[in-house]
Parts: C-alpha cells; structure tokens; sequence
C-alpha cells in the first residue's frame, strides 16, 4: 500500500535536474551505511538540525527534510531497515507549499550534501509496501539512511562547533578588556598630561580597532587579534609607567623644594606668628589637608567616606571576620588569589600597605571593566565599603581571565546574595587559591 499522499510520481525519473554527481554518489554510500546502522529518528534529526546552517542547508531545505521524515515510523530506523519516503509530489507541494521547481531544488540540495540519497525504480516511479507489521517491503523514492549513518559524524561535529563558539566568546571578552585597559591609559596619560608618544599609540590603538571583525570569524583571527592588542597594552603600560615615575620624581622634588622653604620661614626669627601656636605631643607626623584636598582624594572614589574612617573600617572588618570564621582574609591573601587584579593595582597605585590602600585603588580600576558609579556606590551602601573592596577585586580578576562577561551584573548578584545571607567571599579566594595550586 502507498503511504499517506502516496501514490506514484515521476520526480525520481532520471533527468536534467538528476544528472549523476559526485554528490548523488557519496549520499547513497551514506545510505548503505546507514541501513546497518540503528539510529532512532529523533537522534538523527536533532544531529543534523544542530550543524544544518553549517552544512549550507537552506530553512526551505529542512521543511522538506521534516515534512520527509513526518512519513517514516520507528521501526524504519532499526539495523537492516532503510526509511524511505514514497510520497507523491502533489502532497509534498501542498504540506510544504513549495512548487514543483521549488521542491525539486530543495530536494536535490539535501542529497547534494549528503542528507537523503534517491533510490530509483526501475520505471523511474516512486512506490512502496509494508508488510502486516508495518515494516517497509519494497519502497522507492526519497531514502533517509544518510542520518542514521552521519548522526555520529553531526553530532561531533555540533560539540567542536559549540567549542569553537565558546573559545570565540572567551577571545571577544578578552579582547574587550585589553581594549578598555589601553584607551584607560591612554585617556589617563592624556588627561595627566604625561610626557609620551601618545598620539603615535592612540594611532596603533584606532588601527586595531578597525581590524576588529564585524561578523563572526575563526578563533584564529580573534586570537592573532589578542595577541596585537596585549602586545599593544603592553608597550602602553610600560610608557604610562616610565612617564608617570617620571612625573612623580618632578613633583617629589618641587614638594621638598617647598617644604625647605616653609621650614626655613618657620625658624626665622623676624617672622611674627599672631595665630595661637598648640603643640601636639601625641603624633609624630601630623598631616594636614586643606579642604580642596580633600575633595580631590573623595574624587577618586565616588562618595566614600573619609580615609582615615574607611581605613578604620576595613581593619575593623578583618578583625570581626576573624572572629566570626576563623580564617579572614588578608591582603596577601586577595592579592595571591587575584593575580591580573594584583597586577594592575600595584601598576596603578605602586605598593598596597593595607585596606585602605586597596579600597582606593578598586574605586580608580573600576570604569576599566564597566562597573558604573552606581553600581559600585549601591554595593559599598549594601555591603560596606570592605566588602565591597573585596568583590569588586574579585570581579575585576574573573572579568579579565575571561570568567564573567558582565562585571556590573555580577557584582549586582553578589550584592543579591549577600542580602540573602549567601555570600562567602572567603571561599571564592580560597578556591581560586586552590585552583592555582593545581
């Protein structure tokens, strides 16, 4: 009996559009192959959907490679069966609502690539049985055996494709940070007014941006892309840093030069102090600060408190963390777990002698992964600005070894979980700790 919109058609019959090729050949090798396989249906389809647009299959193409399989039964997908579809052209036209040219297209492009193979009758006509158990006698027409034979093939092939697309996402992220530590420090130099080739590196830098590709591209591409932008901030780094200790020695000297002079102006004797002079016994090295420099200090991190009271907190916090859990972090300790962080915060703010130190440092390396002020203002509000210090490093360091893509995000959903009582900062230093060790 003919299947369902059965009934006989000539579309198989040998003619312009049948012409043998190298193609037809390989698709019934696959069809020989697969009648000695035992693939079920679902396996099979879901393999070759999963790498389609990679194997040049057309969106019309799978519509007839459904509607074909919607025809075949489980036991036609068992070792020593082929599914082979017999439907007439005029059913296939109307379930699919391809015309004929249309349908044959479609058709010839699946065995072309290796999809169906074509199995002809003698008369050139498509027709089958079943027997009383539903197993296919004899049938001629459109032959599916190529997915039970390739569903292993497709299915290696969908893993190496996904592995090629997550090493692809893991470079792209990369790439991002590189390009957002260059232009930092290019603006920053810029913006300091640091002695440097900045232009000719602002130069090199608008290059590889142009270089970046618009579409997807090979891992390859991206990775070579890396490799210039690292080397580029590289070379960047080094000349903010020779330009930045230069600038400093400059201003250590004018500092000294000055404070000679006002301690030369203190000791003469025909200057007269009318202000109550009040001696302070009790500290070694007063320091003063007028309240514009006070502003420019709150300036670096937005809206943080004072810094003697956040060097106070962040002490205090060590102390009660010691308390609570026994093993507290320190800094050696953040600063070994987090070693990309380390680096650019030492490169930033040279020698890190304590918290406060640190807490500084995280609110000037902030805007380099796109943490925006509010964000960074509602965790210290949240979490307390210790806290905060310690997740924004921790941040930092998983964004720039490519393990989280949104660093604002992230930081959001610790801020999420510590108000559910779910944070533990502790362990994720000392797994990243461990995970060196291994």
């Amino acid at each position: 009996m003919p299947q369902n919109g059965g009934g006989m058609s000539n579309i198989n019959q040998p003619s312009g559009w049948r012409k043998a090729t190298a193609g037809l050949a390989v698709a019934e090798q696959h069809a020989q192959a697969g009648e000695r396989a035992a693939v079920p249906k679902t396996q099979a389809f879901v393999a070759v959907k999963r790498v389609g647009a990679h194997l040049g299959l057309k969106a019309g193409d799978m519509l007839v490679l459904d509607t074909l399989g919607a025809f075949t039964q489980a036991q036609d997908w068992e070792e020593g069966q082929r599914p082979i579809v017999w439907a007439s052209n005029s059913y296939l036209m109307e379930q699919t609502g391809f015309s004929l040219s249309a349908l044959k297209r479609h058709s010839r492009r699946l065995a072309e690539i290796g999809v169906i193979a074509f199995k002809d009758s003698p008369n050139g006509k498509r027709w089958g049985h079943r027997d009383a158990d539903g197993r296919i006698i004899e049938a001629y027409g459109f032959d599916l055996s190529p997915l039970s034979a390739r569903a292993e093939e497709f299915e290696q092939l969908h893993a190496e494709l996904q592995a090629e697309r997550e090493l692809c996402q893991r470079l792209k992220r990369q790439i991002t940070v590189a390009r957002r530590m260059i232009r930092a420090r290019i603006e920053a130099a810029l913006s300091d007014a640091l002695r440097g080739p900045w232009t000719q590196l602002s130069s090199l830098f608008e290059d590889l941006l142009d270089r970046l590709p618009r579409r997807n591209t090979a891992s390859e591409t991206l990775a070579r892309l890396l490799e210039w932008f690292r080397e580029l901030q590289e070379r960047v780094e080094v000349t903010y840093l020779k330009a930045f200790r230069a600038d400093d020695v400059v201003e250590n000297t004018a500092k000294s030069t000055e404070q000679v002079s006002e301690k030369t102006q203190e000791v003469d004797p025909r200057e007269v102090i009318t202000e109550p002079h009040i001696l302070i016994t009790n500290q070694l090295n007063p320091v003063t600060c007028n309240r514009s420099e006070t502003e420019q200090a709150a300036a670096v991190v937005p809206n943080a408190p004072p810094e003697e009271t956040v060097d106070r907190e962040l002490e205090d916090w060590v102390v009660e963390t010691r308390k609570k859990r026994g093993a507290a972090l320190d800094l050696p300790t953040v600063m070994q777990a987090c070693p990309e962080f380390a680096s650019w915060a030492r490169n930033m703010g040279g020698y890190l002698k304590d918290w406060g130190d640190l807490h500084r440092v995280v609110g000037q390396l902030r805007p380099m992964i796109g943490v925006s002020e509010h964000a960074w203002n509602l965790a210290q509000d949240r979490l307390g600005p210790q806290i905060a210090t310690a997740a924004l490093v921790l941040t930092f360091d998983k964004h720039c070894a490519g393990e989280v893509a949104s660093p604002g995000g992230y930081l959001r959903g610790m801020v999420e979980k510590a108000g559910a009582g779910e944070l533990h900062l502790e362990r994720s230093f000392y797994g990243r700790l461990s995970g060196q060790a291994a």
